[in-house]
């Protein structure tokens, strides 16, 4: 990829945004990093809600286009990279099932994760778009009781998003730590591009708070 399309990637240590840190790391992709400070609340302020009204990171500019939202980042990060061989092409059979996933996490994961540690009722099943926090839960250790990755054998993108959520979420008592779920959360953590990326945003955090 030629220096001119350089990712530009928005990011603040030990927040969401460390999952994209991970498969662009993964993907050997070049990017340059803007980081900011969320404790000093620079993604409420004007130069960054430029860049996401939300306020929230991760976001990339690519070629002069403007991604946000995890899910969306992760598959078009994927699919820009596909000699990395972590994404499904159209026409390959786990294309389907590689989507469901990533679009179970936005859906269905992480509402009603939020639900539940924020002690909501989910609403009638009608109206929920996730059902019940209980059969979220039951989808996710089904899937890794049957396979070491959310698509089978192989490690694919779907696994640097539900690797780090499933991480952070059980860390702070938010889901079940069940022997699948601990079991998966070891095979990628342990990857090299987490682990480094787990010490550099630590670093980063550390620089960042107030002296």
């Amino acid at each position: 990829m030629p220096d001119t399309d350089k990712i530009v990637f928005f990011h603040s240590p030990q927040s969401r945004s460390a999952g994209t840190r991970v498969l662009l790391e993964e993907l050997n992709a070049p990017y340059a990093m803007r980081v900011l400070n969320m404790r000093a609340g620079e993604l409420r302020q004007p130069a960054f809600l430029a860049i996401n009204p939300m306020g929230k990171v991760p976001a990339i500019l690519h070629n002069g286009v403007l991604v946000t939202e995890q899910v969306a980042i992760n598959v078009f990060l994927a699919d820009l990279f596909p000699a990395a061989g972590l994404t499904p092409a159209i026409g390959d059979p786990r294309r389907g099932p590689y989507l469901r996933w990533m679009a179970f996490y936005a859906a269905c994961y992480e509402p009603a994760v939020v639900d539940k540690a924020m002690k909501r009722e989910p609403g009638p099943l009608a109206m929920s778009p996730y059902g019940t926090f209980e059969t979220v839960m039951d989808v996710v250790n089904t899937q890794l009781r049957a396979v070491p990755y959310m698509l089978g054998d192989s490690f694919t993108v779907a696994d640097v998003l539900w690797g780090g959520a499933l991480g952070w979420t059980t860390q702070f008592g938010l889901v079940p730590k069940t022997p699948e779920i601990e079991a998966y959360i070891e095979r990628t953590s342990s990857r090299p591009a987490f682990r480094r990326v787990k010490q550099q945003d630590a670093e980063l955090a550390a620089a960042q708070k107030p002296s």
